[in-house]
């Protein structure tokens, strides 16, 4: 095992159901100084875990573990942190409660506070629903963040990126006929349709006409679709991507008792020195949306990820990307925080 357990113990959830024996999976890098305040947190995206983080950490590189001690905490639902795939009847499989990036948030700040007693962090970073967590960082503890940097993510999940994920969802209800008492039954080989649905969002358009996916080794967009986006779906537990879908889908950083639903408040109220990087081509977290959300910001800067590998320009795939989130990176954790 490569990685550590948080136990969390009996959780209320911001539902109101109580989670037992809650935990938190997490993987740090380099080492707490004396002050504890070299602290940067990268939470995983939906679907990813903290591996999957570790091509933005290196020497050298904006996230140096020779100069930070680096946090990835992996998502509630990602099968490392509580999710349907290791918890216990009554909360197995179907039955796991509703998570959302609230609470994802609220338990990573007890790991922080808790177990390595940080006070400050200078930096929160993440992907898509890594992004989402960013932002809540910086609305829940906006005294205590100093910069965040999401990428291909925004703050809340605007509508047409609802329909996208509410998509993947009926992929799944469509293996079961629809009834939700049959969901128990769910394999992975039902994951398949998920990854077809999930192909047409990740790349964009010019990535398709270009055939990018030769030089990653296909010969033909079929078997691309079958070889990269069935066979990784396929991997996954259904019933995590069920419960990462619903935190997914329900993610706003404004819900919750801090903001009630306020969510330009919300953006107002971070404090952090912000670095927002959209996809320029990322079809459903959009530039736009991106845009209206730095705007409301007051230490923001945009910059989109001039790429036309859509949502996946941020998933440490391209070099020419992967050069730019970390150039920028490096330019924001050279700033000094007022």
């Amino acid at each position: 095992m490569d990685y550590e357990i948080f136990d969390l113990g009996d959780v209320t959830l911001q539902s109101g159901v109580i989670l037992p024996k809650a935990f938190l999976a997490y993987k740090t890098y380099g080492k707490l100084n004396e002050k504890r305040d070299n602290v940067i947190i990268y939470p995983t995206a939906f679907g990813d875990q903290h591996v999957q983080n570790e091509w933005l950490i290196g020497d050298a590189m904006a996230l140096d573990p020779q100069k930070y001690f680096i946090i990835i905490p992996n998502l509630l639902g990602n099968g490392l942190s509580s999710s349907p795939s290791n918890t216990p009847p009554p909360f197995d499989k179907a039955n796991f409660p509703e998570v959302t990036i609230y609470d994802n948030v609220q338990f990573q700040h007890r790991l922080v506070t808790e177990k390595f007693d940080i006070q400050k962090i200078t930096l929160v970073v993440g992907w898509s629903m890594g992004g989402i967590q960013s932002y809540q960082w910086g609305a829940s503890y906006p005294d205590m963040v100093e910069r965040i940097a999401p990428f291909c993510g925004s703050a809340k999940t605007w509508p047409h990126t609802f329909v996208v994920l509410d998509s993947m969802k009926a992929a799944l209800m469509a293996a079961v006929s629809f009834d939700s008492s049959k969901l128990n039954k769910l394999t992975s080989d039902d994951m398949r349709t998920v990854g077809r649905v999930y192909a047409g969002w990740g790349l964009s358009q010019a990535y398709y006409r270009k055939e990018l996916y030769r030089e990653m080794g296909f010969d033909s967009l079929e078997d691309f679709v079958a070889g990269v986006w069935e066979e990784s779906f396929m991997k996954m537990d259904p019933h995590n991507v069920l419960a990462m879908l619903w935190t997914g889908k329900h993610a706003d950083i404004s819900k919750n008792p801090t903001y009630n639903g306020k969510f330009d408040e919300a953006l107002n109220n971070i404090k952090a020195l912000a670095c927002i990087m959209p996809g320029s081509t990322d079809l459903f977290c959009t530039a736009e949306d991106n845009q209206y959300e730095a705007s409301l910001i007051s230490n923001a800067a945009f910059n989109p990820i001039e790429s036309i590998w859509g949502h996946f320009s941020g998933r440490g795939i391209n070099s020419v990307d992967n050069q730019f989130i970390d150039d920028n990176l490096k330019h924001l954790l050279a700033q000094s925080v007022q």
